[in-house]
């Protein structure tokens, strides 16, 4: 089975769940079955909502000084590129980001660049 939309509230192909769901609806996929000659239609909507404080100390240190992360930097910021490559940066092509030490990231300024994989 493939999909072959995922589509958010508002986008065409999602009107009719819009008006059922309204804001609890989050998406609407698309799956198409080949061997069944099945479309299926599935939805994710928010079924509960409520208070949640994340734990600062356990998300901190997650992250070691040493753990290579990825940061996204375009290709049209030639120095920060420059900047993050002589810092020890690797170029990962395949998910097309920058790898560093975390400790580099911090001392780089680039925190707000670091993409959850």
């Amino acid at each position: 089975m493939r999909i072959k939309a995922c589509l958010k509230p508002g986008q065409k192909g999602t009107k009719k769940w819009t008006n059922l769901y309204g804001k609890q609806l989050v998406s609407v996929r698309y799956r198409y079955d080949a061997k069944k000659e099945r479309r299926y239609t599935t939805i994710e909507i928010i079924v509960e909502e409520g208070a949640w404080q994340p734990n600062k100390l356990a998300v901190t240190s997650a992250l070691n000084m040493t753990d290579r992360l990825g940061i996204r930097v375009a290709g049209y910021e030639l120095e920060l590129r420059d900047r993050v490559k002589n810092a020890g940066g690797l170029w990962r092509p395949r998910q097309k980001l920058w790898e560093l030490p975390y400790s580099q990231i911090l001392e780089l300024g680039l925190e707000k660049r670091i993409v959850n994989q």
